[in-house]
């Protein structure tokens, strides 16, 4: 290749190259064309390593493989596979793809766990050994890059290994399926189920007709070229068309002071119509046989990829994809919107094993290794996890809340793992160290899990994975209880809180205000005196709360009102009867401590549970390192708490919500929960980060979780316990109050009701005095009318309900009025009324509003709540002025 190459430039001096036709050849090539300034054309140098920017007449008439990597990674994502294998060939074409292959995996999630790297020149023992080592590892999803003539080998021996089952998962780069009618039938058989991409050739009928020609030529069998026999039909109609456009000269090569003891690569000159030809190259655009021909810095433009799926004796689409709308099922869909990579756009694929279920793409190796979990050693809590052992048998015991949830969702999961429980501890059987500790082990691959009551946080979060948490979250703070000895004085206003205080009482006397206006005119109560007004303003609308008015209400805009100001008294009397009465009975027992910064204030020391998160947690809240103290169990935390702080002992104790509520339910007479909860995520199961079985093992937790083998565990551990309130925060906060939240629509209510009952007596009131409104007279200013109105206001309303009232003997006692005012009128008193005067049987009466007096049915004059009637009599009225008319005659 290398001899060729520099009799081309040397001697024949040629004007273009087209080749070579491997990426490991192309290296050489290339400088050569640099030297000689002749553009250097490759249709099947795809190595991402040839880049045109080493040399500007390196013209690449193909797909460089770094074009295929994000079609791959779309298949990756969108069967929700975590780790991938590459298997590829030691060289310049293998090796060339791998930083954009791990790159692009990583932006899909998915990692590399090992790289499989196979000679150019393996034999099969090489490949099988290879394999074999594939096989111990978990990863079951392989991504195959390397030419036909090694990949058809390494499937072969796959297949005899029983590779190509269905827990396993094969993608094929463009290296094989672009040359895929090379290889032998039997090889393609053993690869049934293997995915595959390959750049998309459009049908076109330029295509069809030189298919059909070239096989009338030839006379073959199998007259289909591959993409690379296309492309390089292309590159040669290129630099034809290039070569006419530039207008070549056959000028030698010119030879710029070549040294006589230079080497056959400096012994030849430099083309003249290069640059031409070059430039010429790059402005050529046309439809080729492979597609669209046009260069973009010396490269040509990606196409989409066609997705093939393997089966029988050939391949088949199953989809396609661009870089604009991903995955499709067929090429210039109206239905594709937006970028996808979902499974439901791939056609019906075959899987290895002549299945159509997908891969989970990682399995538990069949080697007999179990999975390795790590358990923490602790003293106390054994109701959550106890490690024992038979020093007898040389053999540990791990039981608990937590192994039990453990052992209930890998039951769950829809294979079976084996596995095994090693204790976290040293040869002495003590703890190893603090969780963190254990966490670390995890991440080193010591372990392969780890199973405890391990909580999730942050910084654990990043080096280490996480399943969903299998118990409620957070840190809380438990204190002594002790029992309140003193009497507040004041006790009566906790009640009710200060701002439901001051609208309660502006709410009266904005009541009586308007109970005032409407009855000022019509009701002697309500008038008087400025200072007695006023009183009565207060008096009616607080007496209200505790009996019933002597005041009668006439007006009956006022009684609406005072009906909805019954029931705002009526509602705030019992609720406030009611806090009242839990406020004096309830509060007898009172934690010593509420709040975290009275801790910190008056430095008081704090206990934790050795070994757990907590400490960091009570350090970041600026606690005193030497004023944090440990406990081990359940027993030494109340110890501590019966020496006291400042006794050696502590005034309170941080956890977290499971282990205080075990604390609780020991020792419930003696401690409450107070104060507030410091989010945490609960307890859950450890994994390496990026584990397959993360997934798996969360989704089982929930199945657990949310079913009847969670409540079964829990009672087991915990069902004899007895059971106290989750925390008494709210029983001690002064947020007890009944506040203004509360009660504010039943005081809109009544303000809208008294504003309605106003709008109305407003508009009687105007209407009423309409005349005074409409006086015109040049004295009259709208101050005067003001004043008018004002005085009128004042004055006592004489014609409220009725001027003149005719009372007959039936209404007012029954048809015995008229024979007692006849017996009045013969006693002397009266002249004797006129037959004239009655009016159905009944003497006829005139209201006196002024007088206050009346008649009663005894012919004497007592003093009357209502309005008084006053009897005229007609006929003495006339003789009396008969008897001065005589006199005068």
């Amino acid at each position: 290749m290398r001899s060729s190459s520099l009799d081309l430039l040397k001697n024949v001096e040629v004007k273009a190259i087209i080749g070579p036709p491997y990426s490991v050849q192309a290296n050489f090539l290339i400088d050569l064309g640099y030297k000689a300034q002749v553009p250097i054309i490759s249709y099947a140098a795809t190595s991402p390593s040839l880049s045109s920017i080493r040399s500007p007449y390196f013209i690449r008439v193909t797909q460089k493989d770094s074009y295929q990597v994000n079609a791959i990674t779309a298949i990756v994502q969108a069967f929700g596979w975590r780790k991938v294998v590459p298997i590829y060939v030691d060289n310049e074409f293998g090796k060339g793809i791998i930083p954009f292959l791990t790159d692009a995996l990583d932006n899909v999630n998915a990692r590399v766990p090992y790289r499989s790297v196979i000679p150019s020149m393996a034999t099969d023992d090489q490949i099988v050994a290879e394999l074999y080592k594939l096989m111990t590892m978990q990863t079951r999803v392989f991504i195959v890059h390397m030419l036909t003539s090694l990949g058809s080998r390494l499937f072969t021996k796959a297949k005899q290994l029983g590779m190509m089952s269905e827990d396993y998962a094969w993608i094929i780069t463009d290296g094989i399926t672009n040359d895929m009618n090379s290889m032998d039938t039997s090889v393609i058989e053993s690869m049934l189920g293997v995915i595959g991409v390959k750049p998309y050739v459009p049908k076109t009928k330029e295509l069809h007709e030189f298919t059909t020609r070239r096989q009338r030529r030839n006379l073959i069998l199998n007259p289909e070229l591959n993409i690379f026999g296309l492309w390089a039909y292309d590159s040669v109609t290129a630099l034809a068309m290039a070569t006419e456009k530039a207008r070549l000269t056959n000028d030698k090569f010119q030879m710029f002071n070549v040294p006589r003891n230079a080497t056959d690569l400096e012994r030849f000159g430099i083309s003249k119509d290069g640059p031409e030809l070059l430039q010429a190259l790059s402005n050529t655009t046309f439809k080729g046989l492979a597609g669209n021909f046009q260069l973009l810095d010396g490269q040509l433009q990606s196409s989409p990829y066609e997705i093939v799926n393997l089966v029988g004796h050939g391949a088949r689409v199953v989809g396609y994809w661009t870089k604009e709308t991903g995955i499709v099922k067929e090429l210039n869909s109206s239905n594709t919107k937006a970028y996808s990579t979902s499974k439901n756009n791939y056609g019906s694929i075959i899987w290895p094993g002549d299945t159509t279920s997908p891969p989970k793409g990682w399995k538990i190796p069949t080697n007999g290794k179990k999975l390795r979990i790590g358990v923490p050693v602790k003293d106390g809590f054994s109701e959550f996890l106890q490690v024992s052992w038979n020093s007898a048998s040389n053999s540990t015991e791990v039981k608990g809340y937590c192994i039990d949830v453990f052992d209930a969702v890998m039951a769950k999961l829809p294979y079976g793992i084996p596995y095994e429980y090693i204790p976290f501890a040293t040869p002495d059987h003590e703890s190893a160290g603090s969780y963190n500790d254990l966490v670390y082990q995890v991440y080193l691959g010591n372990y392969d899990t780890a199973v405890g009551d391990v909580t999730i946080i942050a910084n654990r979060s990043q080096y280490v994975d996480f399943t969903l948490p299998y118990t409620e979250s957070g840190v809380s703070m438990v204190v002594p209880i002790k029992v309140s000895k003193g009497k507040n004085a004041w006790a009566f206003l906790k009640p009710l809180s200060w701002e439901l205080w001051l609208t309660t009482f502006c709410s009266f006397v904005f009541i009586g205000f308007f109970i005032w206006l409407l009855e000022h005119r019509v009701n002697e109560d309500f008038r008087g005196p400025p200072s007695h007004q006023v009183g009565m303003i207060f008096w009616f609308a607080f007496s209200t709360m505790v009996f019933a008015h002597m005041e009668k209400i006439k007006n009956n805009l006022a009684r609406f009102v005072l009906i909805i100001c019954f029931l705002v008294v009526l509602i705030l009397i019992q609720s406030y009867t009611a806090s009242l009465t839990s406020t004096l009975t309830v509060h007898q027992l009172l934690p010593t401590v509420t709040d975290v910064n009275q801790l910190l204030k008056n430095k008081k020391y704090v206990g934790y549970q050795q070994g757990s998160f907590v400490y960091d947690l009570l350090k970041r809240m600026n606690f005193d390192e030497s004023r944090l103290v440990q406990y081990k169990s359940l027993e030494a935390c109340d110890e501590l708490f019966s020496k006291g702080s400042g006794n050696g002992g502590i005034a309170a104790a941080f956890d977290e919500i499971p282990f205080m509520k075990l604390f609780l339910a020991k020792y419930c007479s003696k401690y409450t929960m107070v104060g507030p909860t410091y989010k945490t995520d609960g307890f859950a199961f450890v994994f390496p980060m990026g584990s397959p079985l993360v997934a798996d093992v969360s989704r089982a937790i929930l199945n657990v979780t949310e079913g009847e083998k969670m409540t079964e565990i829990e009672r087991a551990w915990f069902g004899g316990k007895s059971r106290c309130p989750d925390s008494y925060t709210s029983l001690f906060s002064d947020t007890n109050s009944l506040g203004l939240e509360s009660f504010w629509g039943l005081f809109l209510i009544a303000g809208l009701a008294a504003f309605l009952a106003l709008i109305i007596y407003v508009i009687s009131f105007l209407h009423e005095h309409w005349t005074v409104l409409r006086c015109t007279d040049r004295d009259s200013s709208i101050w005067s009318k003001i004043v008018k109105l004002r005085r009128l206001f004042d004055d006592k309303h004489l014609s409220f309900h009725s001027r003149n009232i005719e009372l007959t003997g039936r209404n007012i006692c029954d048809g015995e009025c008229t024979d007692r005012l006849k017996k009045v009128s013969s006693h002397g008193n009266f002249p004797q009324i006129p037959q004239s005067l009655y009016l159905n049987n009944s003497p006829q009466v005139q209201v006196n509003p002024v007088e206050n007096m009346m008649i009663d049915s005894q012919a004497e004059i007592v003093e009357v709540v209502e309005p008084e009637i006053e009897l005229v009599n007609l006929n003495q009225n006339s003789q009396r002025t008969e008897g001065s008319t005589n006199e005068n005659h």
